[in-house]
């Protein structure tokens, strides 16, 4: 039987964002996942990452940053998107019944949330989505410093081919994080995890990933 998926608003404090829990019985543990810069939680990567995990046992619970609730383009400031995710991380810790509660997310969803964690946010894990390892064009600057402060088993689902993340620079920062980090590749694959020559649904790309994370959430449980 599906699961259905409960909707609900997170006050972050300024004004409320959208979310989506689903809590499949008997679940293991509890993953809080935000989406990428450029669109919403409910977009079909997302929801199929996250209908895939939770029917493996793990409850899910995303959430919009406040400039999509708005329907700005541009987003927040850090501090308001790293805001909005400890919100977003208590809301599921409430929700959770003393479940172990993991953090993660697309792209941005993801850096806000390893920054959270390398701050003192208790999730007992991360999984990372497209990690942005270095803005658009400069791949001199890396975004790793604070990862090395992080005192979690994180995984990392990359693409070979992404744009915001050169794969030599990605196993350089995997292979540094040591037994901290996992990696998970997906062969040609870009930012979106889209595969030239592979016309697949975005959904499909996403309930593909919510099986691998949910084999990490479960070991990193017990």
């Amino acid at each position: 039987m599906v699961t259905p998926e409960v909707r609900s608003e997170i006050d972050t404090g300024p004004a409320p964002v959208s979310a989506a829990w689903i809590a499949p019985r008997g679940a293991v543990a509890t993953l809080v996942v935000a989406h990428g810069a450029g669109a919403g939680m409910d977009h079909p990567f997302m929801a199929g990452f996250a209908r895939a995990i939770a029917e493996h046992g793990v409850a899910t619970l995303r959430f919009n940053f406040p400039y999509i609730e708005r329907g700005r383009r541009s987003p927040d400031p850090e501090g308001v998107l790293r805001a909005t995710w400890l919100a977003g991380f208590e809301d599921a810790r409430s929700r959770s019944d003393g479940r172990p509660v993991l953090a993660g997310g697309k792209s941005l969803g993801g850096r806000i949330a390893s920054m959270a964690a390398a701050d003192g946010m208790p999730a007992a894990g991360l999984v990372f989505l497209g990690y942005p390892f270095h803005p658009p064009g400069k791949p001199e600057r890396v975004r790793d410093d604070h990862l090395y402060r992080i005192a979690v088993p994180m995984l990392f689902i990359q693409g070979t081919a992404d744009g915001l993340a050169t794969f030599d620079m990605i196993q350089d920062v995997v292979r540094g994080l040591g037994a901290m980090a996992r990696l998970h590749v997906i062969e040609g694959g870009d930012h979106s995890f889209r595969v030239r020559g592979k016309r697949r649904p975005d959904e499909e790309i996403g309930k593909e990933l919510g099986e691998v994370a949910s084999g990490f959430v479960k070991e990193m449980v017990g």
